[in-house]
């Protein structure tokens, strides 16, 4: 079925790329970026997703910065007119004037299914998560979480990793983040139905970014249907806990769904059922997916750096020495993690989860020269700045004492973005790695079984063979 609609795209794209020779645009008199557009409509989305699941993105991206730009360059992708940002000037102008030069941006068949209601635009939508996402991840709750994330952690080690010679990582990092992220923002604790939520975001992350044509058959339609039974499922609790509220058995700390039944719309009303279930999608499946490639993506540098690992293991020994037998982590334990952090901020640096968002320029905006006209698309590549040498010297060698100061060149380390816009769950996330990181070095060492396995984007990060790792238990 993705053949034949491959073959009917590549026919139609023929017939207008005739059309496209035979009636040529206007020139423009514009100074825009140095680039090229590729093929009508399509533009270069297939080659970039093609060398993406190569792991082989950097390229894409060095190609074009030595052909046109090492900061800026202009293509065609998704379907829009778009320029790449490749400097950190650029991303501190993106990140430094949300509403006022640029607005969020998606494809708009990928946005309709995101957004809670056609009536909101999309900046209102995140504004609203990053209202309960705040409220959510406020300091003192995320004191409250860390005990709550190790016990979570200890369990699903014994369940998963004990008495197993060989796990696959990618898998079991998926299944630990989104049974934590269930039951701590959704009271979530049967391990049957958080399973099943995971099998249907699963879906939706790894078949949604690609070709958005929505017919049934393609990977496309198949991550549509996902979307819509992960819609109801939550939309059947909340009618649950709105029938707890009732008989006042709510939860005794205030998810994320009991936030949600507190927003209101722009008119001051509140949220129907169906505005709420998306918002409680789209904020599941942006706690999950990062993380749990970031777990996978942390194990796979620990088995090739042994070094750094029984580094990140006496860091974690000696907290775990100055606790009681079964007392869990606190707070401020966490804050005792300074060398597990940065060896974690190095890894993100190297390969980072999220290859970057998209904006829309709002008015003509000039970077480095040349004219944005207003309408285009702007996407901030972190592989960009995260491997430019005069940002990060000798940028492919691994150095956690990159971090150690404050030398970091300002907007060049964005793997959370950056700026007043900076991811709102960075530190929700920082957590959730340092918890799971603290148990799992202390219980095992391992090494790949598939020693050259890489790293590909399908269009997520992830091990191209599931990192599969033979564990050897630390007595």
């Amino acid at each position: 079925m993705e053949f034949i609609i491959l073959s009917l795209l590549l026919l139609s794209l023929a017939l207008y790329s005739l059309y496209y020779v035979l009636i040529k645009p206007k020139p423009t008199t514009q100074n825009l970026p140095p680039g090229r557009k590729g093929w009508p409509f399509i533009g270069e989305t297939l080659e970039y997703h093609a060398l993406s699941k190569k792991g082989c993105i950097e390229k894409f991206m060095s190609q074009r910065m030595q052909k046109y730009s090492s900061k800026i360059f202009k293509t065609s992708y998704l379907g829009a007119d778009m320029v790449f940002l490749c400097s950190a000037e650029g991303n501190k102008l993106l990140f430094s004037n949300e509403h006022k030069l640029f607005k969020p941006w998606l494809p708009r068949i990928i946005e309709n299914s995101f957004k809670s209601s056609p009536n909101i635009t999309l900046q209102d939508e995140f504004n609203s998560l990053r209202r309960v996402i705040g409220s959510f991840t406020e300091p003192n709750a995320l004191r409250r979480y860390v005990g709550m994330m190790d016990a979570n952690a200890k369990r699903h080690l014994r369940k998963y990793w004990d008495g197993n010679d060989v796990v696959n990582v990618h898998d079991l990092s998926r299944k630990f983040i989104f049974a934590l992220c269930c039951e701590l923002m959704y009271n979530i604790h049967d391990t049957r139905t958080a399973d099943e939520l995971e099998n249907l975001a699963h879906c939706i992350m790894t078949e949604f970014f690609i070709i958005p044509v929505n017919i049934p058959g393609t990977k496309f339609g198949r991550a549509v249907r996902a979307g819509r039974e992960f819609h109801q499922r939550f939309r059947n609790m909340i009618k649950q806990r709105r029938l707890e509220i009732e008989e006042k058995r709510e939860p005794e700390h205030k998810d994320i769904l009991s936030l949600l039944l507190l927003e209101k719309n722009k008119d001051g009303e509140d949220l129907t059922e169906s505005e709420i279930a998306l918002k409680m999608q789209a904020v599941l499946i942006g706690a999950y997916d990062n993380p749990s490639i970031a777990i996978s993506t942390i194990i796979k540098f620990l088995a090739e750096l042994p070094e750094i690992y029984e580094q990140v293991l006496r860091e974690q020994m000696e907290i775990a020495n100055s606790k009681g037998p079964d007392e869990l982590l606190s707070f401020d334990d966490l804050k005792r993690m300074k060398y597990t952090w940065n060896v974690i901020s190095e890894v993100l640096r190297m390969e980072p989860p999220n290859s970057g968002t998209f904006r829309e320029a709002l008015t003509e905006v000039t970077i480095d020269g040349y004219t944005i006209p207003k309408g285009f698309k702007l996407h901030w590549a972190v592989n960009a700045t995260h491997k430019d040498p005069e940002c990060f010297p000798n940028p492919e060698k691994f150095d956690p004492s990159r971090y150690q100061g404050n030398d970091i060149v300002p907007f060049s380390y964005v793997p959370f973005g950056a700026g007043p816009h900076v991811c709102p769950g960075k530190e929700f996330a920082r957590l959730k790695l340092l918890v799971f990181f603290h148990n799992l070095v202390r219980k095992f060492r391992w090494e790949k079984i598939i020693p050259d396995e890489k790293m590909i984007r399908n269009p997520n990060l992830m091990p191209e063979k599931g990192l599969p790792v033979r564990l050897y238990p630390n007595n």
